[in-house]
């Protein structure tokens, strides 16, 4: 028959050896629930390293696109603003030559072209005609007077033009004027032939 102290000390190493099995249980459900909870942490580390690399794909490419885009606005820009100076200059250089215009055989035709433009936009029986000296010249060699009489109108010569070629025809006291100088009509004209004078340097035309 066991004593009461064998008793105790069966007791004991039935409760340690409980203690131990319920610690090592403990322990390996912590085990697991760490690995549990370091797989979560990768996965979700790997997810937002994922979310972030995808990120800076996207601010570079958006970056790189718009600095392309960017690239591509400042050579057009400067395409466009180099045509418009060519084209303004051969603009510039023609209004400078328009004058040797009335040296030409043609010109009384051209006056007399002018003339009668002028007075069909005012639609004006009585008008003052002004204009340069060559131009004022052939007025007076007869122009005027053949376009009055066939357009059965009162016309007078005016001031004389310093710094245009061509007429300006001023009609009711001056309340309407039309002005038909060759370098307005140049200037009505530029929008118009834009494309074909960029053409002609550009090599485009044939």
């Amino acid at each position: 028959m066991n004593t009461l102290e064998e008793d105790i000390k069966s007791l004991e190493r039935a409760v340690l050896a409980e203690a131990r099995a319920e610690a090592e249980k403990i322990g390996e459900t912590a085990r697991q629930k760490t690995d549990a909870l370091r797989k979560q942490a990768q996965i979700q580390a790997e997810a937002e390293r994922k979310a972030i690399l995808d990120q800076a794909k996207q601010e570079a490419d958006r970056i790189r696109g718009q600095s392309l885009a960017t690239g591509q606005l400042k050579a057009r820009t400067f395409q466009l603003e180099s045509r418009e100076k060519l084209l303004n200059e051969v603009f510039a250089k023609v209004r400078q030559q328009i004058g040797d215009v009335s040296k030409s055989k043609e010109y009384e035709k051209i006056t007399s072209q002018l003339l009668r433009e002028a007075l069909s936009q005012l639609n004006a029986q009585t008008a003052v005609v002004h204009a340069d000296k060559v131009t004022l010249k052939i007025l007076n060699d007869g122009v005027l007077e053949k376009v009055a009489k066939d357009l059965k109108a009162e016309l007078s010569v005016g001031k004389t033009l310093e710094d245009r070629t061509g007429v300006l025809v001023e009609a009711s006291q001056g309340r309407l004027v039309y002005d038909n100088t060759l370098e307005t009509r140049l200037d009505r004209l530029k929008n118009g032939l834009r494309s074909s004078v960029f053409q002609i340097l550009s090599g485009e035309s044939k």
